[in-house]
């Protein structure tokens, strides 16, 4: 089944929702999981497409997420008018194939997708401060559909909470900044980055947040009960307000 071929209402064995009021859609396993959020991604996509000329997705594409990706790749949209954008990025050439625009390219505009606009956040010969421009010239229009990822450390976009710029991107009044993750643990070997903000994260009409496994679970019910943005970048995000987050769980 194509996601988005039937019914886009996506079949959750257990809905709750976390303080807050963000729906919590609990799979039984990976792929339930997978076709659970690739449908409700399609439905919204859709939606969007009938009221509109264009439809606007950000993703940041992550490993664990790559399923769900590979899954929306085959869903019968108009592909052709959807600009596909990334919630974060390493500071690579965009063809480079570790950047996540390569990711992108890899998982989902493949198949019906492949004619999506890819609108990545870096450019060849351009400064990090002129990527950062054009990234919040373009959030000028609102992501219609947003779909995160959490690392196992528990960060969310890159949003690392022990980069010393961590405070000062949480509270940005822009949609993107840069962030020097030279500090972090989970860096890997990218320490410069473009990401959301919070509050970049906080306009788009549908937001999802995708989760796997006990640890990360355990990192996303921690951030749901404190009042401190400066505990981690999901709890900045909740705080920041914006449409309720539905969250897709799986062990």
């Amino acid at each position: 089944m194509r996601p988005g071929a039937t019914a886009a209402r996506p079949l959750t064995d257990r809905l709750d929702h976390a303080p807050g009021g963000w729906p919590v859609h609990r799979h039984r396993d990976a792929l339930v999981w997978t076709w659970a959020a690739a449908v409700m991604i399609a439905g919204e996509l859709r939606r969007h497409l009938q009221a509109r000329p264009r439809a606007r997705l950000l993703a940041s594409p992550s490993d664990t997420i790559a399923p769900v990706l590979r899954a929306l790749a085959g869903a019968p949209l108009d592909w052709e008018r959807v600009d596909v954008g990334l919630v974060d990025e390493r500071w690579l050439q965009p063809d480079d194939p570790d950047s996540h625009a390569a990711a992108l390219r890899r998982h989902l505009l493949v198949d019906r997708a492949a004619e999506a606009r890819l609108e990545p956040l870096t450019l060849a010969g351009r400064r990090l401060e002129d990527a950062v421009a054009i990234a919040n010239a373009h959030a000028r229009h609102a992501a219609d559909v947003l779909v995160m990822s959490m690392g196992d450390d528990g960060h969310v976009a890159a949003l690392f909470a022990d980069s010393p710029d961590f405070p000062r991107a949480i509270v940005a009044q822009q949609d993107y900044t840069a962030l020097d993750a030279s500090f972090s643990r989970a860096r890997s070997a990218w320490p410069r980055r473009i990401t959301a903000t919070p509050l970049g994260l906080s306009r788009a009409s549908c937001r999802l947040l995708l989760l796997r496994g006990d640890e990360q679970h355990r990192h996303f019910e921690a951030a749901m009960t404190g009042e401190e943005p400066l505990a981690s970048s999901l709890a900045a995000v909740r705080l920041a307000g914006g449409t309720p987050v539905h969250v897709h769980w799986c062990p």
